[in-house]
């Protein structure tokens, strides 16, 4: 049996998430980057461009794009497709306005921590957990 492991770091967004690490490799563009009824990262040129991001612990060395990349997350959790857990190295307010109005509307969202550059490069694949808050 695996261990999780816990990720610690500053609680941008409180709550409770675990899931299967899938850091990326790039930034991120939720806007036209990831499928809102399934989502799989479809930015052409992002290295794990096919991948799920659904249920998956997701580790974001940076976000790229516009304001609607909150109502891609809006969507994604109103249908069940979101990630677990949000591990961003720069807060991204716009990404979680997307999770915070989702919970306005009584929907499960994802926390959100931000850890350092040099610790996201060193998360492992594995199970990982956020107890942030609450």
């Amino acid at each position: 049996m695996t261990e999780t492991k816990l990720l610690e770091g500053k609680i941008l967004l409180n709550g409770h998430g675990e899931g299967e690490l899938l850091r990326l490799d790039e930034p991120l563009s939720f806007w036209g980057g990831v499928d809102p009824a399934s989502g799989r990262i479809t930015q052409v040129r992002h290295p794990q461009c096919g991948i799920s991001v659904a249920g998956r612990m997701l580790a974001l060395p940076g976000t790229i794009g516009s304001s609607s990349s909150s109502a891609i997350m809006l969507e994604l959790i109103r249908i069940g497709q979101a990630p677990a857990g949000l591990v961003l190295v720069e807060p991204d307010a716009i990404l979680i306005l997307g999770a915070v109005v989702a919970r306005e509307m009584g929907w499960q969202a994802p926390p959100a921590i931000q850890i350092a550059r040099d610790e996201m490069q060193a998360l492992a694949g594995g199970t990982y957990r956020i107890n942030a808050g609450e």
